[in-house]
């Protein structure tokens, strides 16, 4: 089995986890390694869920801070192994978000008394449909593995806290028609041509600006796949587009779908998958004790990800990690070692009580 040595330095750490492949629903192997290095600190209580893996601190202290990050990447486009150029270090997941686990990794190693009570959760399959996400299968089984009075999400942000996030939601949009022979069209009805107004409409589209605790979240409302047509020679009946909403976090998941149902009013809609987002949660002491402590700048998180759970359980949660989100799952996607570095550091200095 491989291994993992957390005494190496952040960086190499992070090399490590990319040249251990971890593919959404095939962390096994990674979360192995996880789980064995982690059962190596034993002043640590580690238990393993699937492909999950949680780590706590039980020193009494009055704060639990949990410290969240999942072990999977997209699929690899011949980008594993890492390499470097320069300061630059690339692979599948450098920024998304195995950076962020390195980090995660060194912390539980080099903060042996934390001034809060910490839980470290590496979990599976969070890119892919929710149904699959291993933070709700362990919300689900043990949800008080979950709870903290703040929680904090490595994702990819370069280096700042980024609050809340948006929801998604997806949707099938559909027309239909009737097949005939090409060679006979006028005895058919195109269900492609059909959808010319539903594209008409996206290109229209008009997305909101919400300005949310002076955190600017941007909506978009955009096509992302197009399905249609039988053969080369039959007019098609059927033609379905697949639309993503990213929506502010003052929509709830059933306003969302309202708002696209009535974008796209007078066709055939299936909701095929939707996720809340959360509000920024500013205003919480522990919160803003914590963003106080890093002093780094607070935006808006454009994506969805897990602080939306937590949220979700009345438990405060920002996003705070090492990746530029603008690489995320690109084929050149790679992490700026040094912004690696500083979030270990800003890290280390919150759980130590140095950085108060």
């Amino acid at each position: 089995m491989p291994t993992l040595d957390l005494s190496l330095d952040v960086v190499s750490l992070t090399r490590a986890l990319v040249d251990l492949p971890s593919v959404s629903g095939d962390e096994g192997v990674l979360a192995d390694a996880v789980e064995a290095a982690l059962r190596g600190l034993d002043r640590l209580d580690v238990r393993r869920d699937g492909d999950a893996v949680v780590a706590r601190t039980t020193l009494g202290r009055d704060e639990r801070i949990v410290l969240a990050g999942h072990l999977d990447t997209v699929p690899i486009a011949d980008n594993v192994p890492s390499h470097d150029d320069g300061e630059l270090l690339y692979g599948c997941g450098t920024s998304d978000m195995k950076s962020g686990v390195a980090v995660m990794l060194r912390l539980a190693q080099t903060i042996p008394e934390p001034r809060q009570d910490v839980t470290w959760l590496f979990y599976d399959n969070e890119e892919v449909e929710s149904s699959r996400n291993g933070l709700a299968r362990l919300a689900r089984n043990d949800r008080s593995l979950l709870y903290g009075d703040l929680a904090v999400l490595l994702e990819p942000t370069g280096g700042v806290v980024e609050a809340g996030c948006q929801g998604t939601l997806r949707a099938v949009v559909r027309t239909n028609g009737h097949r005939a022979h090409s060679a006979r069209s006028w005895l058919g009805a195109n269900a492609i041509h059909a959808a010319a107004p539903v594209l008409a409409r996206l290109e229209a589209y008009s997305p909101r600006t919400v300005d949310i605790d002076d955190c600017i979240y941007r909506e978009g409302l955009n096509a992302v796949r197009i399905a249609g047509g039988v053969a080369g020679n039959v007019i098609p009946d059927v033609c379905e587009v697949e639309v993503n909403f990213r929506f502010a976090p003052d929509r709830s998941a059933e306003q969302a779908a309202g708002h696209v149902r009535e974008v796209f009013d007078g066709f055939e809609i299936e909701i095929t998958d939707s996720a809340s987002g959360a509000l920024p949660g500013l205003s919480d002491p522990v919160a803003a004790a914590f963003i106080a402590a890093l002093d780094v700048p607070v935006q808006a998180k454009l994506g969805w990800t897990d602080v939306a759970r937590f949220a979700a359980f009345g438990i405060p949660a920002v996003n705070f990690g090492p990746g530029d989100p603008n690489q995320a799952h690109k084929r050149e996607e790679h992490v700026r070692m040094s912004t690696i570095r500083e979030s270990e550091s800003v890290l280390a200095g919150y759980l130590s009580g140095a950085a108060t």
